[in-house]
């Protein structure tokens, strides 16, 4: 717990020390601390993920070992999940067995929600401390990354003091109204983690000598030949793949792209002319949805922004060739 307390200590000096300017600075390099504290700290708890009115409990498992770091999800409420990740790999349990799934790219998830890379950060977002406070029993720092246009939500989030682990994270539309929001309920940092499950985990994800269950099924890079004219500033494409989705015939080409806090995924699949293939935009937190079918093709724009900015990138998506 106390490896990055140093760090993290002179860093918050510099956003309570200096100006607004230099605060904004601050925080965008504490947060490259952050991104890698949700890596690289053993903890447990319970979190709440919350939009509109619903509400999912999970607890989570997470410990770094020689050979890595390791996850495990389980479910509290509604259907019972399981979901295991190591070295960028998803499993989960499906009639009674592990097998390895898709890790959807482009999604992060909580509380590792920040890339390593923040780079292009500030040239996005306003970024600023706007106060302290406790979330799960820990003393918490309240950073807020306020968009500099129209085309993305704020950013709101609760930061551990010592550690530097994400608590807390929330998104607010332009009126300042909660979107979405993952919150700790309980949680233990460093200490006496629970490491027993490792052995059955790396016993069943195949470390041992079993087959991938998902073999030939994982999502591969392509040059598609599609692009998007106009993106918002500061999203850059970080991935090109063809991938498996269950309830489709045939692979989906994806395009993911990010801006470091939030991501947009672009799919093109044929129109196969399925009953569930309905046109039109839809919402689910701070994810946006919309479907259209243009000529032979089904497209979806999907993204953690305003239903505007899913409208834009529709708007300039367009085949290019090979």
């Amino acid at each position: 717990m106390g490896r990055y307390a140093g760090l993290l200590a002179a860093l918050l000096l510099g956003v309570v020390g200096n100006g607004y300017a230099e605060e904004g600075q601050a925080s965008l390099d504490w947060l490259k601390t952050v991104a890698f504290a949700g890596h690289q700290t053993d903890y447990s708890g319970v979190f709440v993920y919350q939009y509109d009115n619903h509400v999912e409990t999970s607890s989570i498992t997470h410990v770094v070992e020689k050979d890595g770091e390791y996850e495990k999800i389980e479910s509290l409420d509604g259907p019972k999940r399981e979901i295991i990740r190591h070295h960028g790999e998803v499993w989960s349990y499906i009639n009674h067995q592990m097998v390895q799934v898709d890790s959807q790219q482009g999604r992060k998830r909580f509380p590792s929600l920040l890339p390593e890379q923040l780079t292009a950060l500030g040239e996005n977002y306003q970024a600023r401390r706007v106060g302290a406070e406790r979330v799960a029993g820990y003393n918490a720092q309240v950073l807020l990354f306020k968009p500099r246009d129209n085309f993305r939500y704020t950013h709101k989030l609760w930061v551990h003091t010592d550690s530097g682990l994400l608590l807390k994270a929330a998104v607010l539309d332009d009126k300042e109204q909660v979107v979405e929001q993952y919150a700790f309920t309980q949680l233990q940092i460093g200490g006496a983690v629970d490491h027993a499950w490792l052995k059955q985990v790396i016993a069943s994800t195949g470390k041992s000598g079993q087959p991938n269950k998902m073999a030939g099924k994982l999502p591969t890079p392509v040059n598609s030949g599609w692009v998007v004219d106009t993106l918002p500033t500061g999203f850059k494409k970080s991935a090109e793949i063809l991938r498996p989705m269950r309830g489709k015939h045939r692979p989906v080409t994806q395009i993911v792209y990010s801006d470091g806090l939030s991501a947009i995924s672009l799919f093109v699949e044929e129109n196969d002319k399925d009953e569930d293939d309905v046109e039109g935009l839809s919402s689910r937190g701070s994810v946006s949805i919309y479907h259209k079918v243009v000529d032979k093709h089904l497209i979806t724009v999907v993204g953690e922004v305003p239903p505007r900015t899913v409208m834009k990138v529709f708007d300039s998506a367009r085949y290019n060739g090979n």
